[in-house]
Protein backbone atom coordinates (compact mmCIF):
# COMPACT_ATOMS: atom_id res chain seq x y z
CA UNK A 1 0.00 0.00 0.00
CA UNK A 2 1.05 3.58 -0.38
CA UNK A 3 2.86 4.94 2.64
CA UNK A 4 1.90 8.44 3.57
CA UNK A 5 2.18 10.50 6.66
CA UNK A 6 -0.72 12.10 8.40
CA UNK A 7 -0.28 15.66 7.32
CA UNK A 8 -1.37 18.73 9.17
CA UNK A 9 -4.07 19.18 6.57
CA UNK A 10 -5.48 15.67 6.97
CA UNK A 11 -9.07 16.13 7.90
CA UNK A 12 -9.04 19.79 6.96
CA UNK A 13 -12.51 20.95 6.05
CA UNK A 14 -14.10 18.01 7.85
CA UNK A 15 -17.35 19.78 8.57
CA UNK A 16 -20.55 17.85 9.05
CA UNK A 17 -21.73 17.29 5.47
CA UNK A 18 -25.12 15.72 4.68
CA UNK A 19 -23.53 14.13 1.58
CA UNK A 20 -21.36 11.86 3.71
CA UNK A 21 -24.27 10.84 5.92
CA UNK A 22 -26.42 10.04 2.87
CA UNK A 23 -23.64 8.01 1.21
CA UNK A 24 -23.00 6.04 4.37
CA UNK A 25 -26.74 5.44 4.79
CA UNK A 26 -27.03 4.06 1.23
CA UNK A 27 -24.04 1.77 1.69
CA UNK A 28 -24.60 0.51 5.23
CA UNK A 29 -28.39 0.41 4.83
CA UNK A 30 -27.98 -2.74 2.77
CA UNK A 31 -27.83 -4.56 6.10
CA UNK A 32 -31.62 -4.15 6.28
CA UNK A 33 -32.19 -5.03 2.59
CA UNK A 34 -29.99 -7.97 1.61
CA UNK A 35 -29.25 -11.37 3.07
CA UNK A 36 -29.89 -11.43 6.79
CA UNK A 37 -32.39 -8.56 6.59
CA UNK A 38 -34.89 -10.54 8.65
CA UNK A 39 -32.50 -10.72 11.59
CA UNK A 40 -31.57 -7.04 11.15
CA UNK A 41 -35.20 -5.96 11.29
CA UNK A 42 -35.94 -8.27 14.24
CA UNK A 43 -33.11 -6.67 16.23
CA UNK A 44 -34.14 -3.15 15.21
CA UNK A 45 -37.85 -3.56 15.98
CA UNK A 46 -37.08 -5.39 19.21
CA UNK A 47 -34.77 -2.58 20.28
CA UNK A 48 -37.40 0.05 19.44
CA UNK A 49 -40.05 -1.75 21.52
CA UNK A 50 -37.66 -2.02 24.45
CA UNK A 51 -36.93 1.71 24.21
CA UNK A 52 -40.66 2.47 24.35
CA UNK A 53 -40.97 0.26 27.42
CA UNK A 54 -38.02 2.10 28.95
CA UNK A 55 -39.79 5.43 28.43
CA UNK A 56 -42.98 4.03 29.91
CA UNK A 57 -41.06 2.93 33.00
CA UNK A 58 -39.44 6.38 33.29
CA UNK A 59 -42.85 8.08 33.06
CA UNK A 60 -44.19 5.69 35.69
CA UNK A 61 -41.29 6.63 37.96
CA UNK A 62 -42.09 10.32 37.41
CA UNK A 63 -45.70 9.79 38.50
CA UNK A 64 -44.45 7.74 41.44
CA UNK A 65 -42.34 10.73 42.55
CA UNK A 66 -45.45 12.92 42.75
CA UNK A 67 -47.36 10.20 44.61
CA UNK A 68 -44.54 9.59 47.08
CA UNK A 69 -43.85 13.24 47.95
CA UNK A 70 -47.55 14.10 48.25
CA UNK A 71 -47.93 11.14 50.63
CA UNK A 72 -44.85 12.28 52.49
CA UNK A 73 -46.20 15.82 52.79
CA UNK A 74 -49.53 14.43 54.07
CA UNK A 75 -47.70 12.01 56.42
CA UNK A 76 -49.86 9.17 55.06
CA UNK A 77 -48.08 6.00 56.21
CA UNK A 78 -50.40 3.63 54.32
CA UNK A 79 -49.81 5.41 51.01
CA UNK A 80 -46.08 5.53 51.67
CA UNK A 81 -46.01 1.76 52.26
CA UNK A 82 -47.81 1.15 48.96
CA UNK A 83 -45.44 3.53 47.20
CA UNK A 84 -42.43 1.52 48.39
CA UNK A 85 -43.90 -1.72 46.97
CA UNK A 86 -44.74 -0.06 43.66
CA UNK A 87 -41.25 1.43 43.55
CA UNK A 88 -39.75 -2.07 43.79
CA UNK A 89 -41.88 -3.23 40.83
CA UNK A 90 -40.89 -0.20 38.74
CA UNK A 91 -37.17 -0.67 39.47
CA UNK A 92 -37.34 -4.41 38.64
CA UNK A 93 -39.09 -3.60 35.37
CA UNK A 94 -36.51 -0.95 34.48
CA UNK A 95 -33.69 -3.39 35.21
CA UNK A 96 -35.24 -6.10 32.99
CA UNK A 97 -35.82 -3.66 30.15
CA UNK A 98 -32.26 -2.38 30.53
CA UNK A 99 -30.83 -5.89 30.18
CA UNK A 100 -32.88 -6.40 27.02
CA UNK A 101 -31.70 -3.09 25.57
CA UNK A 102 -28.03 -3.88 26.25
CA UNK A 103 -28.24 -7.35 24.69
CA UNK A 104 -30.21 -6.20 21.62
CA UNK A 105 -28.12 -3.06 21.10
CA UNK A 106 -24.75 -4.78 21.27
CA UNK A 107 -25.91 -7.67 19.08
CA UNK A 108 -27.13 -5.17 16.48
CA UNK A 109 -23.80 -3.33 16.62
CA UNK A 110 -21.77 -6.53 16.14
CA UNK A 111 -23.91 -7.83 13.28
CA UNK A 112 -24.07 -4.51 11.48
CA UNK A 113 -20.30 -4.06 11.65
CA UNK A 114 -19.85 -7.66 10.47
CA UNK A 115 -21.98 -6.91 7.40
CA UNK A 116 -20.10 -3.68 6.59
CA UNK A 117 -16.64 -5.27 7.00
CA UNK A 118 -17.66 -8.16 4.74
CA UNK A 119 -18.85 -5.78 2.00
CA UNK A 120 -15.71 -3.63 2.27
CA UNK A 121 -13.46 -6.69 2.04
CA UNK A 122 -15.44 -7.87 -1.00
CA UNK A 123 -14.83 -4.55 -2.73
CA UNK A 124 -11.19 -4.14 -1.66
CA UNK A 125 -10.05 -7.68 -2.50
CA UNK A 126 -12.13 -8.20 -5.65
CA UNK A 127 -10.32 -7.79 -8.99
CA UNK A 128 -7.04 -7.17 -7.09
CA UNK A 129 -8.19 -3.66 -6.15
CA UNK A 130 -6.03 -3.69 -3.02
CA UNK A 131 -2.97 -3.79 -5.29
CA UNK A 132 -4.27 -1.68 -8.16
CA UNK A 133 -5.35 1.17 -5.88
CA UNK A 134 -1.89 1.27 -4.34
CA UNK A 135 -0.12 1.06 -7.71
CA UNK A 136 -2.23 3.86 -9.20
CA UNK A 137 -1.85 6.08 -6.15
CA UNK A 138 -5.59 6.25 -5.56
CA UNK A 139 -5.71 4.30 -2.33
CA UNK A 140 -6.86 6.19 0.79
CA UNK A 141 -4.36 6.16 3.63
CA UNK A 142 -4.27 3.12 5.92
CA UNK A 143 -7.12 1.07 4.42
CA UNK A 144 -6.54 -1.74 6.93
CA UNK A 145 -7.17 0.70 9.79
CA UNK A 146 -10.34 1.94 8.10
CA UNK A 147 -11.69 -1.58 7.63
CA UNK A 148 -10.68 -2.83 11.08
CA UNK A 149 -11.30 0.20 13.31
CA UNK A 150 -13.25 2.89 11.48
CA UNK A 151 -16.05 0.42 10.74
CA UNK A 152 -16.42 0.00 14.49
CA UNK A 153 -16.51 3.73 15.17
CA UNK A 154 -18.92 4.23 12.28
CA UNK A 155 -21.45 1.69 13.62
CA UNK A 156 -21.26 1.39 17.41
CA UNK A 157 -21.68 5.12 18.17
CA UNK A 158 -24.37 5.42 15.50
CA UNK A 159 -26.49 2.73 17.18
CA UNK A 160 -25.99 4.44 20.54
CA UNK A 161 -26.82 7.81 18.99
CA UNK A 162 -29.92 6.35 17.37
CA UNK A 163 -31.05 4.93 20.70
CA UNK A 164 -30.44 8.28 22.37
CA UNK A 165 -32.32 10.15 19.66
CA UNK A 166 -35.35 7.84 19.86
CA UNK A 167 -35.42 8.16 23.65
CA UNK A 168 -35.01 11.92 23.34
CA UNK A 169 -37.98 12.24 20.98
CA UNK A 170 -40.23 9.90 22.93
CA UNK A 171 -39.26 11.38 26.29
CA UNK A 172 -39.71 14.90 24.93
CA UNK A 173 -43.28 14.12 23.92
CA UNK A 174 -44.13 12.33 27.17
CA UNK A 175 -42.60 14.83 29.57
CA UNK A 176 -43.60 17.97 27.69
CA UNK A 177 -47.17 16.76 28.23
CA UNK A 178 -46.44 16.55 31.97
CA UNK A 179 -44.93 20.03 32.05
CA UNK A 180 -47.89 21.37 30.11
CA UNK A 181 -50.63 19.69 32.15
CA UNK A 182 -49.10 19.90 35.63
CA UNK A 183 -47.22 23.19 35.33
CA UNK A 184 -50.06 24.97 33.57
CA UNK A 185 -49.76 28.66 32.83
CA UNK A 186 -48.15 31.47 34.75
CA UNK A 187 -49.71 34.87 35.37
CA UNK A 188 -47.21 37.68 35.50
CA UNK A 189 -48.66 40.78 37.15
CA UNK A 190 -47.03 43.94 35.83
CA UNK A 191 -49.52 46.28 37.55
CA UNK A 192 -52.94 46.13 39.11
CA UNK A 193 -54.51 46.47 35.69
CA UNK A 194 -51.99 44.54 33.64
CA UNK A 195 -51.59 40.78 33.97
CA UNK A 196 -49.79 38.71 31.34
CA UNK A 197 -50.64 35.01 31.19
CA UNK A 198 -47.91 32.76 29.80
CA UNK A 199 -49.35 29.37 28.77
CA UNK A 200 -47.21 26.25 29.31
CA UNK A 201 -44.48 28.49 30.65
CA UNK A 202 -42.25 25.66 31.86
CA UNK A 203 -42.34 24.12 28.36
CA UNK A 204 -41.19 27.44 26.88
CA UNK A 205 -38.43 27.73 29.48
CA UNK A 206 -37.19 24.21 28.73
CA UNK A 207 -37.19 24.79 24.95
CA UNK A 208 -35.40 28.14 25.21
CA UNK A 209 -32.80 26.73 27.57
CA UNK A 210 -32.08 23.73 25.33
CA UNK A 211 -31.95 25.72 22.08
CA UNK A 212 -29.47 28.25 23.45
CA UNK A 213 -27.18 25.53 24.84
CA UNK A 214 -27.32 23.55 21.59
CA UNK A 215 -26.51 26.60 19.48
CA UNK A 216 -23.49 27.40 21.65
CA UNK A 217 -22.28 23.81 21.42
CA UNK A 218 -22.47 23.81 17.61
CA UNK A 219 -20.73 27.17 17.42
CA UNK A 220 -17.88 26.30 19.74
CA UNK A 221 -17.43 22.69 18.60
CA UNK A 222 -17.48 23.23 14.83
CA UNK A 223 -13.79 22.30 14.50
CA UNK A 224 -14.08 19.01 16.41
CA UNK A 225 -14.81 16.71 13.39
CA UNK A 226 -11.61 17.86 11.68
CA UNK A 227 -9.59 17.23 14.85
CA UNK A 228 -11.02 13.73 15.13
CA UNK A 229 -10.28 13.00 11.46
CA UNK A 230 -6.66 14.10 11.87
CA UNK A 231 -6.37 11.95 14.99
CA UNK A 232 -7.67 8.88 13.14
CA UNK A 233 -5.19 9.41 10.29
CA UNK A 234 -2.29 9.78 12.73
CA UNK A 235 -3.30 6.70 14.74
CA UNK A 236 -3.54 4.64 11.55
CA UNK A 237 -0.14 5.79 10.34
CA UNK A 238 1.47 4.99 13.69
CA UNK A 239 -0.05 1.50 13.68
CA UNK A 240 1.13 0.92 10.12
CA UNK A 241 4.65 1.97 11.10
CA UNK A 242 4.77 -0.66 13.82
CA UNK A 243 3.39 -3.30 11.46
CA UNK A 244 6.05 -2.40 8.92
CA UNK A 245 8.77 -2.73 11.56
CA UNK A 246 7.55 -6.16 12.64
CA UNK A 247 7.33 -7.39 9.05
CA UNK A 248 10.94 -6.29 8.45
CA UNK A 249 12.28 -7.21 11.89
CA UNK A 250 15.19 -9.34 10.61
CA UNK A 251 16.45 -6.70 8.19
CA UNK A 252 16.19 -3.93 10.75
CA UNK A 253 18.00 -6.01 13.37
CA UNK A 254 20.82 -6.91 10.97
CA UNK A 255 21.27 -3.23 10.14
CA UNK A 256 21.22 -2.26 13.82
CA UNK A 257 18.26 -0.05 12.97
CA UNK A 258 16.59 -0.04 16.39
CA UNK A 259 17.57 3.56 17.25
CA UNK A 260 16.55 4.77 13.79
CA UNK A 261 13.18 3.06 14.00
CA UNK A 262 12.73 4.52 17.48
CA UNK A 263 13.22 8.01 16.05
CA UNK A 264 10.80 7.33 13.21
CA UNK A 265 8.10 5.89 15.48
CA UNK A 266 8.72 8.62 18.04
CA UNK A 267 8.15 11.28 15.39
CA UNK A 268 5.02 9.46 14.14
CA UNK A 269 3.57 9.14 17.62
CA UNK A 270 4.44 12.77 18.29
CA UNK A 271 1.96 13.55 15.53
CA UNK A 272 -0.63 11.38 17.32
CA UNK A 273 -0.05 13.34 20.53
CA UNK A 274 -0.46 16.66 18.71
CA UNK A 275 -3.78 15.51 17.26
CA UNK A 276 -5.00 14.30 20.64
CA UNK A 277 -4.01 17.59 22.28
CA UNK A 278 -6.02 19.45 19.64
CA UNK A 279 -9.04 17.32 20.61
CA UNK A 280 -8.33 18.00 24.28
CA UNK A 281 -8.42 21.74 23.60
CA UNK A 282 -11.73 21.37 21.78
CA UNK A 283 -13.16 19.31 24.64
CA UNK A 284 -11.99 21.97 27.09
CA UNK A 285 -13.88 24.65 25.14
CA UNK A 286 -17.01 22.50 25.03
CA UNK A 287 -16.73 21.81 28.76
CA UNK A 288 -17.30 25.52 29.43
CA UNK A 289 -20.80 25.04 28.03
CA UNK A 290 -21.60 21.60 29.45
CA UNK A 291 -20.33 22.39 32.94
CA UNK A 292 -22.09 25.75 32.98
CA UNK A 293 -25.45 24.49 31.72
CA UNK A 294 -25.52 21.01 33.27
CA UNK A 295 -25.69 21.92 36.99
CA UNK A 296 -28.40 24.49 36.29
CA UNK A 297 -30.82 22.01 34.73
CA UNK A 298 -32.36 20.66 37.98
CA UNK A 299 -32.34 24.13 39.58
CA UNK A 300 -34.09 26.10 36.82
CA UNK A 301 -37.48 24.31 37.14
CA UNK A 302 -37.43 24.72 40.92
CA UNK A 303 -36.86 28.46 40.56
CA UNK A 304 -39.69 28.85 38.05
CA UNK A 305 -42.07 26.57 39.96
CA UNK A 306 -41.35 28.13 43.37
CA UNK A 307 -43.77 31.10 43.01
CA UNK A 308 -46.70 28.79 42.27
CA UNK A 309 -45.74 26.50 45.15
CA UNK A 310 -45.54 29.42 47.56
CA UNK A 311 -48.94 30.67 46.39
CA UNK A 312 -50.40 27.20 46.97
CA UNK A 313 -51.10 26.45 43.28
CA UNK A 314 -48.67 23.48 43.33
CA UNK A 315 -48.07 20.78 45.89
CA UNK A 316 -44.61 19.53 46.87
CA UNK A 317 -45.23 16.36 44.90
CA UNK A 318 -46.15 18.36 41.80
CA UNK A 319 -43.03 20.50 42.16
CA UNK A 320 -40.77 17.42 42.31
CA UNK A 321 -42.68 15.90 39.37
CA UNK A 322 -42.20 19.06 37.32
CA UNK A 323 -38.50 19.24 38.21
CA UNK A 324 -37.97 15.63 37.09
CA UNK A 325 -39.99 16.22 33.91
CA UNK A 326 -38.03 19.40 33.16
CA UNK A 327 -34.78 17.46 33.44
CA UNK A 328 -36.05 14.79 31.01
CA UNK A 329 -37.26 17.39 28.51
CA UNK A 330 -33.98 19.26 28.80
CA UNK A 331 -32.04 16.04 28.17
CA UNK A 332 -34.16 15.46 25.06
CA UNK A 333 -33.80 18.99 23.73
CA UNK A 334 -30.08 19.18 24.47
CA UNK A 335 -29.41 15.73 22.98
CA UNK A 336 -27.23 17.34 20.31
CA UNK A 337 -25.27 19.23 22.97
CA UNK A 338 -24.58 16.14 25.01
CA UNK A 339 -23.61 13.97 22.04
CA UNK A 340 -21.84 16.38 19.74
CA UNK A 341 -18.48 14.76 20.47
CA UNK A 342 -19.83 11.33 19.56
CA UNK A 343 -21.40 12.73 16.40
CA UNK A 344 -18.03 14.15 15.40
CA UNK A 345 -16.33 10.81 16.11
CA UNK A 346 -18.92 8.98 14.04
CA UNK A 347 -18.77 11.44 11.16
CA UNK A 348 -14.98 11.26 10.87
CA UNK A 349 -15.03 7.45 10.80
CA UNK A 350 -18.01 7.25 8.44
CA UNK A 351 -16.23 9.57 6.02
CA UNK A 352 -13.06 7.44 6.14
CA UNK A 353 -15.13 4.31 5.50
CA UNK A 354 -16.87 5.87 2.52
CA UNK A 355 -13.59 7.13 1.05
CA UNK A 356 -12.29 3.58 0.64
CA UNK A 357 -15.69 2.28 -0.53
CA UNK A 358 -15.91 5.00 -3.17
CA UNK A 359 -12.28 4.51 -4.22
CA UNK A 360 -13.00 0.82 -4.83
CA UNK A 361 -16.25 1.53 -6.68
CA UNK A 362 -14.48 3.99 -9.00
CA UNK A 363 -11.97 1.33 -10.04
CA UNK A 364 -13.24 -1.02 -12.78
CA UNK A 365 -13.85 -4.57 -11.68
CA UNK A 366 -11.75 -6.11 -14.46
CA UNK A 367 -8.59 -4.38 -15.64
CA UNK A 368 -6.91 -7.36 -17.28
CA UNK A 369 -5.64 -7.48 -20.87
CA UNK A 370 -7.32 -9.77 -23.35
CA UNK A 371 -6.92 -13.42 -22.50
CA UNK A 372 -4.89 -15.38 -25.05
CA UNK A 373 -4.19 -18.76 -23.47
CA UNK A 374 -6.41 -21.58 -22.31
CA UNK A 375 -5.71 -24.94 -20.75
CA UNK A 376 -5.86 -28.27 -22.57
CA UNK A 377 -8.90 -29.12 -20.47
CA UNK A 378 -10.66 -26.07 -21.87
CA UNK A 379 -9.75 -27.18 -25.41
CA UNK A 380 -11.19 -30.64 -24.74
CA UNK A 381 -14.39 -29.15 -23.37
CA UNK A 382 -14.76 -26.92 -26.43
CA UNK A 383 -14.12 -29.85 -28.79
CA UNK A 384 -16.67 -32.08 -27.07
CA UNK A 385 -19.23 -29.31 -27.33
CA UNK A 386 -18.44 -28.76 -31.02
CA UNK A 387 -17.47 -25.20 -30.17
CA UNK A 388 -14.60 -23.27 -31.76
CA UNK A 389 -11.33 -24.55 -30.32
CA UNK A 390 -9.31 -21.74 -28.71
CA UNK A 391 -5.67 -21.41 -29.64
CA UNK A 392 -3.42 -21.99 -26.60
CA UNK A 393 -0.86 -19.24 -26.95
CA UNK A 394 0.95 -16.76 -24.69
CA UNK A 395 1.96 -13.69 -26.66
CA UNK A 396 4.42 -11.17 -25.22
CA UNK A 397 5.43 -8.32 -27.51
CA UNK A 398 5.25 -10.55 -30.54
CA UNK A 399 6.96 -13.54 -28.87
CA UNK A 400 4.60 -16.52 -28.90
CA UNK A 401 4.73 -19.18 -26.19
CA UNK A 402 2.73 -22.30 -26.94
CA UNK A 403 1.22 -24.69 -24.45
CA UNK A 404 3.95 -26.80 -22.87
CA UNK A 405 6.79 -24.44 -23.87
CA UNK A 406 9.31 -23.09 -21.39
CA UNK A 407 10.74 -19.61 -22.07
CA UNK A 408 13.14 -17.57 -19.99
CA UNK A 409 13.61 -13.80 -20.19
CA UNK A 410 16.65 -12.36 -18.47
CA UNK A 411 17.68 -8.80 -17.84
CA UNK A 412 19.11 -6.50 -15.19
CA UNK A 413 17.10 -4.68 -12.57
CA UNK A 414 16.12 -1.89 -14.99
CA UNK A 415 14.83 -4.11 -17.77
CA UNK A 416 11.22 -4.24 -16.51
CA UNK A 417 10.75 -7.85 -15.38
CA UNK A 418 8.33 -6.98 -12.59
CA UNK A 419 6.54 -4.52 -14.89
CA UNK A 420 6.04 -7.31 -17.41
CA UNK A 421 4.55 -9.56 -14.72
CA UNK A 422 2.11 -6.85 -13.66
CA UNK A 423 1.12 -6.23 -17.28
CA UNK A 424 0.50 -9.92 -17.86
CA UNK A 425 -1.66 -10.18 -14.74
CA UNK A 426 -3.62 -7.04 -15.58
CA UNK A 427 -2.40 -5.27 -12.44
CA UNK A 428 -0.82 -2.48 -14.48
CA UNK A 429 -1.93 -1.07 -17.81
CA UNK A 430 0.19 0.50 -20.51
CA UNK A 431 1.03 4.17 -20.08
CA UNK A 432 1.18 4.80 -23.84
CA UNK A 433 -0.66 3.56 -26.89
CA UNK A 434 2.45 2.20 -28.63
CA UNK A 435 2.95 -0.65 -26.14
CA UNK A 436 2.57 -3.92 -28.08
CA UNK A 437 -0.43 -6.06 -27.24
CA UNK A 438 0.15 -8.53 -24.43
CA UNK A 439 -2.01 -11.65 -24.39
CA UNK A 440 -2.09 -13.59 -21.14
CA UNK A 441 -3.85 -16.51 -19.44
CA UNK A 442 -7.01 -16.16 -17.44
CA UNK A 443 -6.44 -15.65 -13.70
CA UNK A 444 -7.87 -19.07 -12.87
CA UNK A 445 -5.36 -20.70 -15.25
CA UNK A 446 -2.23 -18.93 -14.00
CA UNK A 447 0.00 -19.16 -10.94
CA UNK A 448 2.89 -16.87 -10.11
CA UNK A 449 5.99 -17.32 -8.01
CA UNK A 450 6.75 -13.70 -7.07
CA UNK A 451 10.11 -12.35 -5.97
CA UNK A 452 8.87 -12.16 -2.39
CA UNK A 453 7.05 -15.36 -1.55
CA UNK A 454 3.92 -14.69 0.50
CA UNK A 455 2.99 -17.12 3.27
CA UNK A 456 -0.44 -16.37 4.73
CA UNK A 457 -1.10 -16.87 8.45
CA UNK A 458 -2.30 -20.28 9.54
CA UNK A 459 -1.10 -23.86 9.42
CA UNK A 460 1.27 -25.32 6.86
CA UNK A 461 -1.76 -27.07 5.35
CA UNK A 462 -3.45 -23.68 4.87
CA UNK A 463 -0.31 -22.25 3.25
CA UNK A 464 0.07 -25.11 0.79
CA UNK A 465 -3.57 -24.91 -0.28
CA UNK A 466 -3.61 -21.10 -0.49
CA UNK A 467 -5.56 -19.39 -1.99
CA UNK A 468 -8.00 -22.30 -2.25
CA UNK A 469 -9.92 -24.47 0.19
CA UNK A 470 -7.58 -25.71 2.96
CA UNK A 471 -9.13 -29.19 2.72
CA UNK A 472 -8.92 -29.74 -1.02
CA UNK A 473 -5.67 -31.78 -0.93
CA UNK A 474 -5.03 -34.91 1.11
CA UNK A 475 -2.14 -35.31 3.53
CA UNK A 476 -0.39 -37.67 1.13
CA UNK A 477 -0.66 -35.13 -1.72
CA UNK A 478 0.72 -32.37 0.49
CA UNK A 479 3.55 -34.57 1.73
CA UNK A 480 4.39 -35.59 -1.85
CA UNK A 481 4.63 -31.96 -2.97
CA UNK A 482 6.87 -31.10 -0.03
CA UNK A 483 9.11 -34.05 -0.79
CA UNK A 484 9.48 -33.07 -4.46
CA UNK A 485 10.69 -29.57 -3.56
CA UNK A 486 13.11 -30.73 -0.88
CA UNK A 487 11.00 -30.03 2.22
CA UNK A 488 10.15 -33.59 3.25
CA UNK A 489 10.98 -32.76 6.85
CA UNK A 490 7.94 -30.46 7.08
CA UNK A 491 5.41 -33.16 6.14
CA UNK A 492 4.85 -34.04 9.79
CA UNK A 493 4.04 -30.42 10.70
CA UNK A 494 1.05 -29.77 8.46
CA UNK A 495 -1.23 -28.61 11.27
CA UNK A 496 1.26 -26.48 13.20
CA UNK A 497 0.65 -22.74 13.21
CA UNK A 498 3.84 -20.82 14.05
CA UNK A 499 4.85 -17.69 12.13
CA UNK A 500 6.00 -19.68 9.11
CA UNK A 501 6.98 -16.49 7.27
CA UNK A 502 9.61 -15.77 9.93
CA UNK A 503 10.47 -19.34 10.91
CA UNK A 504 11.46 -20.48 7.41
CA UNK A 505 14.50 -19.22 5.55
CA UNK A 506 14.17 -17.44 2.21
CA UNK A 507 15.14 -20.59 0.33
CA UNK A 508 12.60 -22.66 2.24
CA UNK A 509 9.87 -20.12 1.53
CA UNK A 510 10.72 -20.26 -2.17
CA UNK A 511 10.55 -24.07 -2.12
CA UNK A 512 7.20 -23.92 -0.33
CA UNK A 513 5.83 -21.55 -2.99
CA UNK A 514 6.96 -24.00 -5.66
CA UNK A 515 5.11 -26.80 -3.84
CA UNK A 516 1.88 -24.83 -4.25
CA UNK A 517 2.43 -24.86 -8.02
CA UNK A 518 2.81 -28.65 -8.00
CA UNK A 519 -0.44 -29.06 -6.09
CA UNK A 520 -2.54 -26.65 -8.18
CA UNK A 521 -1.32 -27.79 -11.63
CA UNK A 522 -2.08 -24.53 -13.48
CA UNK A 523 -2.07 -24.11 -17.26
CA UNK A 524 0.53 -21.34 -17.02
CA UNK A 525 3.30 -20.54 -14.56
CA UNK A 526 5.27 -17.32 -14.12
CA UNK A 527 8.43 -17.39 -12.00
CA UNK A 528 9.55 -13.83 -11.29
CA UNK A 529 13.13 -14.13 -9.99
CA UNK A 530 11.64 -16.38 -7.31
CA UNK A 531 14.42 -18.99 -6.96
CA UNK A 532 17.33 -16.67 -6.22
CA UNK A 533 18.02 -18.19 -2.79
CA UNK A 534 18.57 -21.69 -4.28
CA UNK A 535 21.70 -23.01 -5.93
CA UNK A 536 21.63 -24.34 -9.49
CA UNK A 537 21.15 -27.94 -8.42
CA UNK A 538 18.12 -27.01 -6.32
CA UNK A 539 16.73 -24.86 -9.15
CA UNK A 540 17.04 -27.79 -11.57
CA UNK A 541 15.22 -29.99 -9.05
CA UNK A 542 12.34 -27.49 -8.88
CA UNK A 543 12.15 -27.22 -12.69
CA UNK A 544 12.11 -31.01 -13.07
CA UNK A 545 9.35 -31.32 -10.47
CA UNK A 546 7.33 -28.75 -12.41
CA UNK A 547 7.80 -30.64 -15.69
CA UNK A 548 6.66 -33.87 -14.04
CA UNK A 549 3.62 -32.29 -12.34
CA UNK A 550 2.39 -29.96 -15.12
CA UNK A 551 3.91 -31.18 -18.41
CA UNK A 552 1.43 -29.22 -20.57
CA UNK A 553 1.89 -25.91 -18.79
CA UNK A 554 3.47 -22.87 -20.39
CA UNK A 555 6.26 -21.68 -18.11
CA UNK A 556 7.68 -18.16 -18.19
CA UNK A 557 10.76 -17.47 -16.05
CA UNK A 558 12.17 -14.00 -15.51
CA UNK A 559 15.62 -13.68 -13.99
CA UNK A 560 18.55 -11.28 -13.76
CA UNK A 561 20.91 -13.74 -15.43
CA UNK A 562 20.31 -16.88 -17.50
CA UNK A 563 19.73 -19.86 -15.20
CA UNK A 564 19.64 -23.55 -16.16
CA UNK A 565 19.48 -22.55 -19.82
CA UNK A 566 19.24 -26.15 -21.03
CA UNK A 567 15.91 -26.53 -19.20
CA UNK A 568 14.19 -24.04 -21.53
CA UNK A 569 13.01 -24.02 -25.12
CA UNK A 570 14.08 -20.38 -25.48
CA UNK A 571 16.28 -18.03 -23.46
CA UNK A 572 15.82 -14.40 -24.50
CA UNK A 573 17.24 -11.09 -23.26
CA UNK A 574 14.83 -8.49 -21.94
CA UNK A 575 15.62 -4.89 -22.87
CA UNK A 576 14.16 -1.69 -21.39
CA UNK A 577 11.43 -0.15 -23.55
CA UNK A 578 10.13 3.41 -23.35
CA UNK A 579 6.58 2.14 -22.84
CA UNK A 580 7.38 -0.88 -20.70
CA UNK A 581 9.58 -3.81 -21.74
CA UNK A 582 10.80 -5.25 -25.00
CA UNK A 583 12.16 -8.80 -25.55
Amino acid sequence: MAIATASDDAGAGYRLEPRVAKAFARFSGGFWRGDGARRAWALTIGLLLLLLLSTAATVALNHWNRWFFDSLEARNVEQLSRAVLVFAVIIASMAAVGVGIVFTRETLQVRWREWIVARMLDRWLAAQRFQRLSAKGGEPQNPEYRIADDTRWATEPLVDLGIGLVLALVNAGAFIAILWSVGGSYSLRLSDATVITIPAYLVLVAIAYGVIASWLMLKVGAALPGCVARRNEAEGHFRFGMMRLRDNADSVALLGGGPGERRILGHTYGRVVQCWLAIVRQHARLTWITNASGPMIPIVPLLFAAPKYISGDLTLGQVTQLAAAFVQVQIAISWLVDHYGKIAEWYASARRVMEIVEACDELPGDDRPNTGIVSDAAIDRASNANAPVPQPVWRIHGQTIHSGQWVQFHGDSSSGKSTLVRHLLGLETAATDDTPTIAAPAPSETMVLPQRSYLPPGSLRDILNYPGDPARHTDSELAGALNRVGLAGLAARLDETPRWDTLLSLGERQRLAAARILLNKPAAVMIDDALTALDELAQRGIFQALRDAVPQASVLVLSRHPICADCFDQVLPLRPHRSGIQP
